[in-house]
């Protein structure tokens, strides 16, 4: 063999393990995410395109809006398990609150006027005529009415939400503090997901036995659906971390983007003991959880009456429009979850079970408050009220309906503002997520190894 055909032959070789090596760093990680899903009718595929084409662009636009880039929390509600009050130091870790010259006056304004944008017109000629009998109810009578209207809310919800009205409440531009690594990791931010796993979904890791995803088998479907919604939030989350990391930082400037290698240690089969391409596979559940409910509260926001107030009468209506476009899209996909297949047992049972569902999830809400970062707490509450959205829109007890039925025994369906951010915004954040695995697709592709 001459030298020169020594040398092509070396290259060529060398050609095609790097290609080996660069397709199985892309296959370690993606190796199962493809085709249908456990549970449903849908496959990864579908869901690809439908969000990357249909759904990311127009949600990502409208959340840009004032209505929906403005969000209220309270960041310092003191954790309700430990006593350990220490906080981030990290500087990456800390929120800007508004200043009241930044929120749009509309979101400022009593509640009354927010209140009337969510009544039905039928409702509010009702109040007119009842308005006398009202005005002769005692003190001790408005407060126990509104006592069982707190009730009522209440017991509709799947998560806990903060008081807006409190001292504590203040308003947060979400496009000016955005998710993404703050350096909050170690025995602290552990702690936080022992907690979620461990203690609040149903006592499951007691019980695995071989393979970290056998033991779901034997589960009834809805405890197998709590578990993948978690999984699949905590996939979410470790997906926008690993897209927005810090890779350079300097004096002028702060280089945010994607970390592989991050990437890699989070969802690569190897490395996760095989429990990385079933992460992601859960991710995609959560989209089709969170695209029905979007589908089926369409008709709350087709009313009339309903508006995204901020004051701006022209850019509100554009914004409603947007709105329904984007739910309608939402309504087109054509293999939706189907939610009645939960609860759907023995009447007594399953009212059991989803009394149990609804517990273990406002549990998690309240684990956010002891999340030490603030910037991770923010998106850790809006995440888990809009997943605790979700589920109250799929399996609440009240009629979901465009205009009211007088025939309706059942109390209304409301939402409140902060249940629709973050409704929307945490859909956004799966929304995100499942546009982001493309671009780790390509860069786990072009690794060289």
């Amino acid at each position: 063999m001459t030298m020169k055909s020594f040398i092509l032959l070396a290259l060529s070789l060398t050609s095609v393990h790097m290609t080996t090596a660069a397709g199985s760093a892309a296959h370690r990680c993606f190796c199962q995410v493809t085709g249908t899903l456990d549970d449903c009718a849908c496959d990864v595929e579908t869901i690809d395109s439908f969000n990357n084409k249909e759904i990311f662009p127009k949600l990502q636009k409208l959340l840009s809006s004032d209505y929906f880039r403005f969000y209220k929390v309270n960041l310092n509600n003191p954790c309700p398990f430990w006593t350990d009050h220490s906080q981030c130091g990290l500087k990456y870790c800390a929120v800007k609150p508004c200043t009241p010259g930044e929120v749009p006056e509309g979101l400022k304004s009593s509640s009354y006027k927010v209140l009337l944008s969510h009544i039905d017109l039928e409702e509010c000629e009702k109040a007119e005529k009842l308005g006398a009998v009202n005005g002769s109810l005692s003190d001790e009578t408005r407060q126990a009415l509104q006592e069982w209207k707190k009730h009522d809310d209440e017991s509709d919800r799947f998560c806990m939400l903060d008081d807006v009205d409190s001292p504590e409440s203040q308003y947060v531009d979400l496009l000016l503090n955005p998710e993404r690594f703050t350096g909050y990791k170690g025995p602290e931010a552990w702690r936080i997901w022992n907690s979620i796993y461990e203690e609040n979904c149903f006592n499951l890791f007691l019980i695995k036995g071989q393979g970290f995803y056998r033991w779901l088998e034997g589960l009834c479907v809805e405890k197998r659906a709590f578990f993948r919604l978690i999984s699949g939030l905590h996939a979410s989350i470790n997906i926008h971390l690993s897209a927005r990391y810090l890779l350079d930082e300097n004096w002028f400037e702060m280089k945010w983007g994607h970390n592989v290698s991050e990437f890699q240690l989070r969802f690569d089969k190897e490395l996760t003991e095989g429990e990385g391409p079933n992460r992601l596979r859960n991710l995609y559940f959560l989209y089709l959880i969170e695209l029905r409910a979007l589908a089926k509260i369409l008709p709350y926001f087709e009313r009339p009456a309903f508006h995204l107030y901020t004051g701006q009468p022209t850019e509100d209506n554009e914004k409603k429009k947007s709105l329904l476009e984007l739910l309608h899209i939402a309504k087109s996909f054509p293999l939706h979850f189907d939610e009645t297949a939960l609860f759907a047992g023995n009447k007594k049972e399953a009212m059991k079970l989803k009394e149990d569902f609804k517990l273990t999830f406002k549990n998690i809400s309240r684990v956010m408050d002891c999340v030490e970062c603030f910037k991770c707490r923010l998106w850790g509450k809006l995440q888990t009220q809009g997943l605790g959205t979700v589920l109250k829109i799929l399996f609440s007890e009240r009629q979901i309906e465009a205009m009211p039925n007088t025939s309706n025994t059942n109390p209304s369906f409301q939402l409140s503002r902060q249940e629709i951010v973050s409704l929307f915004n945490a859909f956004g954040r799966i929304s995100t997520s499942v546009r982001e695995l493309d671009n780790f697709r390509s860069l786990l592709s072009n690794i060289k190894q």
